[in-house]
């Protein structure tokens, strides 16, 4: 019966640590696709500007 008890614990605690494991890695991917989002917007912006420059001339 003690027996099953740690085992019950022990599965609970490895399915923590995996959902910890994949939310952290999850919110990583968010992170790097958001700064990808961004730069990429500051580079058309830059281009943007550059073609401004461009036409004004």
């Amino acid at each position: 019966m003690i027996m099953d008890m740690m085992m019950l614990v022990l599965m609970v605690m490895m399915m923590v640590v995996l959902v910890k494991i994949t939310t952290m890695m999850i919110i990583g991917v968010l992170i790097i696709d958001v700064m990808m989002m961004m730069m990429m917007m500051m580079m058309m912006m830059m281009m943007m500007m550059m073609m401004m420059m461009m036409m004004m001339r």
